[in-house]
């Protein structure tokens, strides 16, 4: 490790530390009835927040007893920001590395998950109340999440999202939206835009009648984009109907959708990135690279409490998707997903001790029609391929905890899983291939959790984990299959949380051992040639530590600071050595300092990318470090419209947000080194929100 790294690692920490030493010199309690509207924390603690709304309280009370690493969004936390996407709902949860690339496309990764990726989402379940957004395949993308469609949003890291079914590297996300019971106004209209021509609308609205409640909402987007080939626009609708027949008896029926047109600038040169970050690829411009893309979801879920003691969660539910998407070729594809899923949740006595437990089964389908033609500047030529893919999975698990002594409990569950993934390709098709894949396996999970009165929690847990190869990865060629192995991977984790006067903290130290690991490199991005995926032969170790600090210094002026320090690397890999992984920097710290007066707030915030990122796994050359200064600031008039005013990169840095890894750079040609996108330039946001 560098001087600069070492200096880093220690600095981050030591500020964090130093915040909550002085915590009892400067803290003073806000009266019991005038409760701080500043603070939106994202941290779980066992102690109630008297500012959550019941909603959310709730759901901070469930997740606090999951003897590892989660965190919940309210809605609350962005309502008063430019809050375009998931970027924005999930910048403030601790251990998670989420950057924007272009439009609504991010990379995200939770502790190394999907590292490499060179597109899309991998290794995390992206769920919407519950229904995931991910392919039967495990395949994601981030664009269709609009912040305002979620109520609130839960993060499972790691192993902890056993509730959902299996074990991924990553976790889980799940974005709750609202109903006519939770919202927390009766309609909401919210107006706003900004530079780039950026213009947004949001309305919903819901209620309850007797025994039934409803809810609906929209949203549309558009911008002209800042950088050449970006201009973008979609638009979101969602909507569920529930019937309650019963305590703690309902049963709801969902449905959702959205559109999405967006044109793609693509990654550049280093060169341009950095001094000329608003040109696009030029072979983006001339292919005119862009997506348009619609999803259809539908659902019935059911809540049915039996006794004191049991509950039933349950549902079913299917997605339509269709793809048309020029790049280096036009990609069309339409397809189909399916499943059910359901869980008991029972609390009693085991062997004259407290217990609970929560045990399931999740199955989903799926099926894709995929063509590919020669690109003509966007249009169709001849079409060149024509394949069919099936995927399903199945997931039988449980957990369950037992309080051997008051405050303590042991935890101990797992989870079977398979699935399946089969392949055929048709004419025009160069070769026609058929070919099929099987994956079993059973993930084991135990761990402890103490908790004292006060609400400080320790934790800790060791988690197997495991993830098949996708059908981007497997890649079929005119062998079939590429020989890819599924990514076998044990996670220890220790951490606490706890509130303590005015400072709340989430500190967690874990060390993943991964058996191969499913990496990708770019092969080409300057031709748009897709990525390939491949296992890291002698096995790789990502560890870390994610801590999240929130110190309501005096009343009315809040600090809010997160760190993440990551190190992935090989494990004396034959060609790697002990090198480490590239894309995420080993240091990255947010912090926010928040001033609220009266019904004012003003929040100054600070992105620091503390360490050069690796851009190869030959670990030939980094791409630099950043700091990029940001301004919030709105007001809240009474019984009426709230106002607020959004400026990103403040200072106009030129900087690198996100990139695709290579294998070596020193031997990559000038279009093979492509790979840089740029960040955001400086814009300004502002909107009004009307509540009634």
């Amino acid at each position: 490790m560098s001087s600069y790294s070492l200096r880093a690692a220690v600095s981050a920490p030591a500020l964090l530390l130093a915040m909550s030493l002085c915590t009892p010199a400067f803290a003073q309690s806000a009266p019991a009835d005038e409760p701080r509207q500043d603070r939106d924390t994202v941290i779980v603690t066992a102690k109630a927040d008297p500012e959550d709304p019941p909603v959310v309280a709730e759901a901070r009370e469930r997740l606090s007893e999951t003897p590892g690493a989660v965190a919940i969004v309210s809605s609350e936390s962005y309502a008063g920001r430019h809050a375009a996407g998931l970027v924005d709902i999930l910048r403030d949860v601790p251990g998670v590395y989420v950057q924007k690339k272009w439009g609504g496309d991010t990379r995200l990764s939770i502790r190394g998950s999907g590292i490499g990726n060179a597109n899309h989402l991998r290794g995390t379940l992206i769920a919407q109340d519950g229904i995931p957004l991910n392919e039967a395949d495990g395949f994601g993308d981030t664009q269709f999440v609009d912040p305002f469609l979620a109520r609130y949003t839960e993060v499972y890291k790691g192993g902890n999202a056993m509730r959902y079914g299996g074990a991924l590297l990553g976790g889980a996300i799940n974005m709750i939206t609202p109903n006519g019971k939770t919202m927390p106004e009766t309609g909401v209209l919210r107006v706003e835009g900004g530079e780039h021509g950026t213009l947004r609308g949001h309305a919903s609205a819901g209620g309850q009648f007797g025994a039934w409640d409803a809810f609906g909402a929209v949203s549309g987007y558009k911008t002209n984009g800042w950088r050449q080939q970006s201009e973008g626009e979609w638009q979101f609708a969602s909507g569920n109907l529930g019937y309650t027949f019963g305590d703690d008896q309902e049963v709801r029926a969902y449905v959702s959708g959205g559109y999405i047109h967006q044109q793609i600038p693509g990654s550049v040169s280093l060169d341009l990135a950095l001094n000329a970050p608003e040109l696009a690829n030029p072979g983006n411009v001339t292919s005119n690279y862009q997506r348009d893309q619609s999803v259809q979801r539908a659902a019935v879920q059911t809540r049915w409490r039996f006794d004191a003691n049991t509950v039933l969660e349950g549902g079913v539910y299917a997605t339509h998707k269709e793809l048309d998407h020029p790049i280096f070729q036009v990609i069309n594809q339409e397809s189909d997903n399916w499943g059910a899923f359901g869980r008991i949740d029972w609390t009693g006595q085991l062997l004259g001790m407290d217990a609970d437990l929560f045990y399931g089964v999740s199955y989903r389908a799926g099926e894709n029609d995929a063509k590919q033609w020669v690109n003509l500047a966007g249009s169709r030529g001849a079409l060149t391929a024509q394949s069919y893919q099936d995927a399903t999975g199945l997931d039988v698990f449980a957990e369950g905890r037992l309080f051997v002594m008051d405050g303590f409990a042991l935890v101990a569950g797992g989870s079977y899983g398979r699935a399946e993934r089969d392949y055929r390709s048709t004419p025009p098709s160069a070769v026609v291939v058929t070919d099929s894949e099987t994956y079993d396996w059973f993930a084991p999970r135990v761990g402890f959790i103490w908790q004292n009165a006060g609400g400080l929690q320790v934790y800790g847990n060791v988690t197997r984990s495991v993830e098949p190869p996708n059908f981007g990865g497997l890649a079929p060629t005119t062998g079939g299959f590429q020989p890819l192995k599924e990514q076998d991977a044990v996670t220890a984790e220790i951490g606490t949380r706890g509130r303590a006067n005015n400072l709340v903290w989430d500190i967690a130290l874990y060390r993943a051992e991964i058996d191969n690991e499913l990496l990708t490199f770019s092969v080409n991005p300057g031709l748009g040639i897709p990525a390939a995926t491949f296992n890291a032969l002698n096995g790789t170790m990502h560890q870390g530590l994610e801590a999240g600090l929130d110190w309501n210094i005096v009343d009315g002026l809040r600090l809010r600071q997160t760190y993440m320090w990551s190190d992935f690397r090989f494990t004396n890999d034959p060609q790697y050595g002990d090198n480490n992984l590239p894309i995420v920097p080993e240091h990255f710290y947010r912090a926010e300092l928040r001033g609220t007066v009266g019904d004012f707030w003003i929040a100054p915030s600070l992105e620091w990318s503390m360490s050069d990122a690796w851009t190869d796994y030959a670990n030939t050359f980094q791409a630099g470090s950043y700091g990029i200064f940001n301004l919030n600031m709105g007001y809240t008039f009474d019984n009426g419209p709230m106002v607020f005013l959004d400026v990103r990169n403040i200072l106009n840095e030129n900087y690198i947000s996100n990139f695709t890894p290579v294998v070596n750079w020193n031997a990559a040609t000038l279009a093979q080194r492509n790979i840089f996108f740029p960040g955001d330039q400086r814009s300004v946001y502002g909107g009004v929100s009307f509540t009634f």
